[in-house]
């Protein structure tokens, strides 16, 4: 949807691609000439729904643009698991974006020889939500909380997800807490060829955890939360 500068009632510009709705869509990015791409996390789970996708390893996420001068959606990238948050990099010939129940970068060519494809940029150390583009050309991607070795296995095998779930009530309560990874504040930076520059940490959870967006701006970091209900800045050396 679109809004003007002051507010009011937002335009409808899409629902849909290749005939199936959207159903959870997430987050985007707008490139010089109006193009936006943008993902949708799942045509089966809604928002209130977000852990189950994340436990199912259901992959009906997708990554799309849409072209405001032909009004149309494309599909770009398929079959995702929790596909999230996504930047452009400084030069527009690429995106970056999240695929969260896997905890992996991925960078989709816009421009070039490689146009049109897509490749595992970077494995991250838990579950990412939103990546953002710096003045440098970096990428800062924010980290919802690392992974346990459960969360490793069960990401790279929807099977064993499947199975666990499948289990006992007791057991089953044990097994999702331990997928569940450790609710502290981190996030990453990463180059634009995905090499990792930075790690910052809140091993404890006291200031900030469950971070969900990060930017940087004049020397600091912002942080949102889904948790909290406050904005955490961090000023970098």
């Amino acid at each position: 949807m679109k809004v003007g500068r002051k507010g009011g009632l937002a335009t409808s510009l899409a629902t849909e691609a290749e005939g199936v709705p959207f159903g959870f869509t997430n987050d985007l990015d707008i490139d010089d000439d109006g193009i936006v791409y943008f993902t949708d996390s799942s045509t089966t789970y809604r928002r209130r729904n977000f852990l189950l996708l994340v436990f199912s390893g259901e992959n009906s996420g997708r990554v799309l643009k849409y072209d405001p001068s032909t009004k149309s959606t494309t599909v770009l990238v398929r079959n995702l698991q929790f596909p999230n948050g996504l930047s452009l990099s400084k030069d527009k010939s690429f995106f970056v974006f999240c695929e969260g129940s896997i905890g992996r970068l991925r960078k989709y060519w816009i421009k070039g020889e490689k146009a049109g494809t897509s490749e595992i940029m970077a494995v991250l150390p838990g579950f990412p939500d939103n990546v953002r583009t710096n003045e440098k050309g970096e990428f800062w991607v924010a980290i919802h909380c690392r992974r346990t070795i459960y969360a490793y296995f069960s990401a790279m095998y929807p099977k064993l997800r499947h199975l666990c779930l499948k289990l006992p009530i007791s057991a089953k309560i044990h097994y999702l807490m331990q997928i569940g990874g450790h609710m502290h504040g981190a996030i990453v930076k990463y180059s634009p060829e995905g090499k990792l520059l930075k790690i910052l940490e809140d091993r404890q959870g006291k200031v900030v955890k469950a971070v969900s967006e990060v930017e940087e701006k004049d020397g600091k970091l912002w942080m949102g939360s889904v948790l909290l209900p406050f904005v955490a800045v961090y000023q970098l050396e």
